[in-house]
């Protein structure tokens, strides 16, 4: 991975010194002894040996209307298969033909750089963007949705470049507005199955950009210990929201209520899509609280990892819990108050995920944790297992006759939390009328 990432970065000789064996399964004394028996000799040789005669990296940003190849549609699924342009499943041929009915969609030039992209450090251009929707099978219309989503990829304050992480996350595409619809979203029963063309291919492109774009493939650039598979995109029931009085998402970061906004975030584990039941909405709040400290890793928040995590809610418990006096900040505010366990059960969790013994008094005197969570040396007190920095977004959506939920766990500032504004062309409107034609 250091290799393939140096090459990206303009250092196609970078040298690597390989620590033996994995690291986090050594005790602190093994570590020391290693670094010093035998890291230290190799990488004092490397910086000392000659400099190797720079290569031409292997990676090369071919042009944006290069005819790569010709021939029936198995033979070029198997020539991008081979190339490792496809994630496994048959793509869409990417004609000329097909790439501009995409750009009738957008009123950007297809030369537009949205920004460049890590490892490659290749240009995200909107010509890309098209190219890569065709082969998910998105449909020409989802093109200003494919922007929102690179536009996303693009912001700093996303992390792309630790898209290929071990943890293996994998992004979580929420969308809200009036665009829904049209474009034929599902958002009720089943809502993240594949089979809907909207919600499926969104997802897929997403991964599939991620592929050949920035260029993170398993085994270099992704190195995820198991992964995730992509995922459908995740509408919210706007309107089940404003019937409870309830902010849609995009509302509560700060867009208009008939603002077109796609929110992504990074997914790294999940709960059991859970029931909650009866008619108060404490009831509800604490069961899902329950499932919160279930996934949440305590020593996560002790190296000061924020954490922008999802709570689905079905229609009826949102509803339930709207009819309690919550909004969804207060639901947010009840699951940072609630999620506390014991001081004694933290410290553990500390210590079996640190090669060095540390305490909560000792990251509280670092200023890592509050001051209220050194107050007390009561093994039973309890501390809270999120900094006050984290958040739940929480969605409503998925069948509104069942009692279901789901929490999604983030990966922290690695694919973090990140809302774009859906551009629509001028003229909109009038494509749409002549779709519905």
């Amino acid at each position: 991975m250091a290799k393939s990432i140096g090459e990206g970065s303009g250092y196609p000789n970078l040298r690597v010194v390989t620590y033996p064996g994995v690291i986090n399964t050594h005790e602190f004394d093994t570590i020391r002894k290693n670094v010093e028996k035998v890291l230290v000799d190799q990488i004092v040789k490397a910086l000392l040996e000659p400099a190797k005669k720079v290569r031409t990296a292997s990676t090369v940003e071919r042009e944006d209307r290069e005819i790569l190849f010709s021939g029936t549609l198995e033979a070029v699924n198997q020539f991008f298969y081979e190339n490792m342009w496809t994630d496994g499943l048959p793509i869409i041929p990417p004609t000329i033909k097909k790439v501009e009915e995409f750009l009738k969609y957008t009123d950007r030039s297809p030369d537009e750089v949205l920004g460049i992209l890590p490892p490659r450090h290749v240009k995200a251009t909107v010509w890309k963007i098209a190219v890569n929707g065709v082969m998910a099978g998105c449909r020409p219309e989802y093109m200003p949705i494919l922007l929102a989503v690179v536009e996303i990829m693009a912001d700093p304050n996303f992390g792309l470049e630790h898209s290929g992480s071990t943890p293996g996350w994998e992004a979580m595409i929420i969308l809200n507005g009036p665009i829904r619809n049209p474009l034929g979203f599902n958002y009720q029963i089943a809502v993240q199955r594949p089979g809907n063309q909207a919600n499926t291919s969104i997802g897929r492109f997403y991964r599939l950009f991620l592929r050949n774009v920035p260029g993170f493939l398993p085994g270099t650039t992704d190195m995820a210990t198991f992964g995730h598979m992509f995922r459908a995109v995740v509408p919210e029931n706007d309107e089940t929201c404003a019937e409870i009085g309830w902010k849609p998402l995009h509302v509560l970061r700060g867009f208009k209520p008939e603002d077109n906004v796609l929110t992504i975030t990074s997914i790294r584990a999940i709960s059991d899509p859970f029931q909650t039941i009866g008619e108060k909405a404490e009831r509800h709040l604490d069961y899902i609280v329950d499932w919160v400290k279930r996934i949440i890793e305590p020593f996560e928040a002790s190296e000061q990892r924020t954490e922008s995590n999802v709570v689905l809610l079905s229609p009826v418990v949102a509803s339930v819990i709207a009819k309690g006096g919550y909004s969804k900040e207060d639901v947010n505010r009840y699951i940072m108050e609630h999620a506390v366990i014991p001081a004694r059960e933290y410290e553990w969790n500390l210590a079996i995920n640190s090669p060095q013994p540390v305490t909560i008094t000792d990251l509280v005197k670092k200023g890592v944790l509050p001051k209220e969570c050194g107050k007390s040396t009561d093994p039973n007190r309890m501390v809270p297992i999120l900094l006050p920095s984290s958040e739940f977004l929480i969605v409503v959506t998925g069948d509104p006759k069942r009692n279901r939920n789901t929490v999604y766990r983030n990966n922290h500032m690695q694919g973090f939390a990140t809302s774009k504004k859906i551009k629509l062309p001028a003229n909109w409107g009038k494509l749409m009328a002549d779709i519905r034609k």
